[in-house]
């Protein structure tokens, strides 16, 4: 074998350990996205339909309206869990689009998160709501209630609760419409979801009450918050 060949049979070997290592590189990257997406499918929790009808009407539901702090010591069910969110910012129209409280312009500045200890099926973590798909989002792993409780000023009926509901807006969706007033309009879409939470629970035998009365920054860091600023917190529970 003279120079020539042996060079020539030298890069074809180099080629293809380099053709080699690069399908193997692609097969890892194809993998890691594969296992990406099977992660974000698992964090992304789709709720079950909610209803439209119930044994409820609307005035029995405002007439025994009561704000409640003691729960029994049970999970409550996704079923459940999928109509109270639906009854707070879920989407009430074909297109998409109109959810279950009014909103000033549509700005929809409300986002919801779900503090989960106990709910059926669901690990304990902090779970955000996407209206639109009607589904939870994992954001952190982890039951913290007992956290929630600290930056509740201690109110212990947070942790006693399965589940809170903490209630954040984005005040600039609509405050870039309306201006300084907007901060005002955003108040009263957070009552109107509140309300409409209250009302459900009624309608499924659960308690809840509205809690204002929290640090604000611990509650932004435990929900890791960035542009939201938190509103309400809303333990609900079986009574």
């Amino acid at each position: 074998m003279d120079k020539t060949e042996f060079l020539v049979l030298f890069l074809i070997a180099i080629v293809s350990i380099a053709v080699v290592f690069q399908i193997f590189d692609i097969l890892l990257k194809e993998k890691g996205k594969d296992n990406n997406k099977m992660m974000k499918n698992q964090d992304l929790i789709k709720l079950p339909e909610p209803r439209y009808e119930s044994d409820t009407c609307v005035e029995e539901a405002i007439l025994r309206r009561r704000s409640v702090r003691s729960y029994r010591d049970e999970a409550l069910s996704l079923k459940e869990i999928s109509q109270i969110l639906w009854a707070a910012q879920g989407i009430t129209e074909k297109r998409g689009y109109k959810r279950a409280a009014p909103s000033a312009g549509a700005t929809y500045p409300l986002e919801i998160y779900v503090v989960v200890g106990k709910l059926e099926g669901i690990a304990p973590g902090i779970y955000h709501y996407i209206p639109k798909e009607h589904s939870l989002k994992r954001t952190i792993s982890g039951d913290y209630r007992k956290r929630l409780t600290d930056a509740a000023l201690g109110q212990s009926f947070v942790e006693d609760a399965p589940i809170d509901l903490v209630f954040c807006a984005v005040y600039e969706r609509t405050t870039s419409r309306y201006g300084e007033r907007g901060i005002r309009y955003v108040h009263m879409e957070a009552g109107h979801a509140a309300q409409n939470v209250y009302l459900q629970c009624q309608s499924l035998d659960l308690g809840t009450v509205v809690v204002g009365a929290f640090n604000d920054n611990k509650i932004k860091k435990i929900l890791n918050l960035e542009k939201e600023e938190p509103l309400y917190v809303m333990p609900v529970g079986r009574i």
